[in-house]
């Protein structure tokens, strides 16, 4: 049951496609993007970027899931997933980052898991080609 108007469980959000929205967003809830958003965008939840989505700006949130292109600063707090089609430009800080071959990441990343050790990689990521460039 819901108190004071609020919801007991968070929201999940979306941006369809053909929509454009400027502006920050901050959400308790989950988030789909399939249309495009020039700004931040804060979660407590996962966000998701579909294969039509497109962010300039900032992402922060605790999960995310990329399929298509994101121009950001990209902070998330558990785990970042970057699918096939996603098209990454910016910096990104994770605690666990899963990539499949075919993504295209151009920036640096910074994985730091619960104070261990934290490795910085500058390089520019198109599938499989990321093991011969670290190793």
């Amino acid at each position: 049951m819901a108190k004071n108007n609020i919801p007991d469980a968070p929201s999940i959000n979306l941006l369809g496609a053909g929509t454009t929205i400027k502006g920050d967003i901050k959400s308790n809830g989950d988030i789909r993007i399939d249309g495009s958003l020039v700004g931040s965008i804060h979660s407590k939840g996962k966000i998701i970027i579909g294969e039509t989505g497109r962010v300039e700006g900032e992402i922060i949130c605790k999960n995310a899931e990329i399929s298509g292109e994101a121009k950001a600063q990209i902070t998330i707090s558990e785990l970042l997933t970057l699918k096939a089609s996603a098209k990454i430009h910016g910096d990104i800080t994770t605690n666990k980052l899963a990539i499949e071959p075919g993504a295209k990441f151009t920036g640096t990343c910074n994985m730091d898991n619960a104070g261990y050790r934290t490795e910085k990689i500058q390089t520019e990521y198109e599938g499989p080609k990321l093991k011969e460039k670290i190793a």
